[in-house]
């Protein structure tokens, strides 16, 4: 991970480079530290988000579909007036028959207007039973939303909460931890951050522990250890690839 020096640049030990990034470490893990203070109240806050405009776009379409079967039934009455007003004409025309053959059509045409009137009369009772249950659904979706909104509220006043207890605390650990990046080499940085974000606890640099990787407390060859404590190059665990400082260098005492 060496890289070439700028003329004029002042050279870096490796030893301090493993204290800059130590030093890094510890500020981002304050601030994961935090984030897991917050739990999953953010993700929470955003789930209640998505129900609760799911639930306002599904009382929406409801009402859509009330409005929908409302014009259907105002149809369908249009179409019973029709049907009545021919009715009456063609009984006043059943007085003026001239014949069987014309009294037979005529009987027939007010008995299919009939039907026609049965047939709307039912279609009006089906939206109607319809309609009464999007009804009973707009109810359920609106006390449901109610009780969403209200744990929303409750959700974000429990985070603004914790947010402004930690927020000052987190910004200076922000404004320490870019103050700490400038001082890191480009690469090394680079390096550090692809190991940290692949890491499960978010380590991407571990003290010894025990004579083991502090990250994934495998056990470290004695020769290596001894390179570590050296401190003369940057040596990574062959096993989860975090970078490796010795306690004493970090400054923690050894568990």
């Amino acid at each position: 991970m060496a890289t070439k020096k700028k003329p004029g640049e002042k050279e870096v030990s490796v030893e301090d480079k493993l204290k800059s990034l130590y030093k890094l470490q510890s500020y981002l893990s304050e601030i994961d530290r935090i984030k897991t203070l917050r739990g999953e109240l953010p993700l929470e806050v955003s789930d209640l988000d998505d129900e609760i405009a799911g639930l306002g776009t599904r009382i929406n379409n409801f009402e859509l579909e009330l409005k929908q079967l409302d014009e259907d039934s105002k149809l369908q009455k249009g179409k019973i007036e029709t049907s009545k007003a021919k009715i009456e004409k063609y009984t006043k025309q059943l007085d003026n028959v001239r014949n069987s053959k014309e009294y037979d059509h005529l009987s027939k045409e007010i008995e299919f207007e009939t039907l026609e009137i049965e047939l709307s009369e039912k279609h009006i009772r089906e939206f109607g039973q319809t309609a009464a249950t999007i009804r009973e659904q707009i109810d359920a979706a609106g006390e449901m939303l109610k009780d969403k909104t209200a744990d929303l509220e409750q959700k974000k006043q429990e985070l603004d909460d914790i947010v402004s207890e930690t927020k000052a605390q987190e910004e200076k650990l922000r404004e320490k931890a870019k103050k700490t990046e400038t001082t890191i080499e480009p690469r090394l940085l680079a390096a550090f951050k692809r190991i940290r974000k692949n890491a499960r606890n978010g380590l991407g640099v571990v003290p010894i522990q025990r004579g083991a990787c502090g990250g994934c407390f495998n056990k470290i060859p004695p020769q290596k250890q001894m390179d570590i404590k050296l401190g003369k190059k940057i040596i990574v665990c062959e096993y989860c690839g975090r970078i490796m400082i010795d306690p004493e260098t970090a400054g923690v005492t050894e568990k």
